[in-house]
């Protein structure tokens, strides 16, 4: 009970770690743009690393979708050496992928097959490197006795997927910048799923070849993006159920590590060689 309410304290106090609101601290100065919106859209993309979202067509989805990567990008403004751009909107049929690390997918509870262009287009992004964190966003319903996966199913169910599992204990991920062993959300219960750990040698030379080792996918129920919304203020925008402002701390620090490892690959497990590396420069 102590220590719950010591972090309570602590995380009244997180608002202020943030950086001024966009009205205070100046806001993002837009490139010049050329008149092609192809081009105006790479220039955009490329000046700065941005954190991406596929937009739905549903506005609500689409304007929690911005409010959500633009929370979780001033925290790591704040709290990380990177200075993320404000989040981009992309259009997954007609915009190019490649400038983005990372694409969160909020999926519609309609979702369609995406057509053979995008399938080509979605499965070429992921095997460049690329990690798109899918959020089915329906952890209430299921905990409540609702089904799950089935837009999901749906919208992906062509795409060359690999094995996939719960984040196993002591991955990467659990430790690219916070210790952590769960990644709530605005809800809490859903497992994080990714790719599963390679089977043998050559197929981890091969991925960490491919992604230096990163999951070219993630699926989550929780609904990231709600717990990571912020106001213009730097205040929540959504509740989030059941642990509060303790469950929201740990959502933004889900998101920090989920971004530390898509951009850093396998940094954090490389590091258990150091001591033979060292002892082998040492001979």
């Amino acid at each position: 009970m102590a220590t719950a309410a010591a972090i309570a304290f602590v995380l009244a106090l997180v608002p202020l770690a943030l950086p001024a609101p966009a009205s205070a601290a100046g806001a993002e100065r837009a490139p010049e743009t050329t008149g092609n919106p192809a081009d105006d859209f790479a220039l955009q993309a490329s000046t700065k690393t941005r954190l991406a979202y596929v937009l739905t067509g549903d506005a609500e989805i689409d304007r929690t979708s911005e409010e959500g990567l633009g929370g979780l990008s001033k925290v790591l403004r704040a709290r990380t050496a990177l200075e993320p751009g404000a989040p981009m909107g992309v259009d997954i049929e007609s915009d190019e992928l490649s400038f983005f690390p990372i694409l969160y997918w909020p999926v519609r509870e309609d979702s369609e097959p995406m057509s053979d262009k995008t399938l080509a287009k979605v499965d070429a992004y992921m095997k460049q490197g690329g990690m798109i964190i899918f959020d089915t966003r329906d952890q209430e319903r299921v905990a409540y006795g609702g089904t799950q996966g089935k837009a999901l199913t749906r919208l992906i169910g062509q795409l060359d997927i690999p094995p996939l599992e719960p984040v196993p204990e002591n991955h990467v991920l659990t430790k690219s910048f916070y210790l952590m062993n769960s990644f709530p959300g605005r809800w809490d219960g859903g497992s994080l799923w990714l790719e599963a750990e390679p089977a043998d040698e050559a197929e981890r030379s091969e991925r960490s070849r491919r992604t230096d080792g990163v999951s070219s996918l993630v699926i989550t129920s929780n609904d990231l993006a709600s717990a990571w919304a912020l106001d213009e203020a730097n205040r929540p925008i959504y509740p989030v159920v059941p642990g509060g402002e303790v469950q929201r701390e740990m959502a933004f620090r889900a998101g920090v590590n989920l971004v530390m490892y898509a951009l850093t690959g396998n940094y954090k497990a490389d590091q258990v060689h150091v001591p033979a590396l060292l002892e082998r420069l040492g001979q």
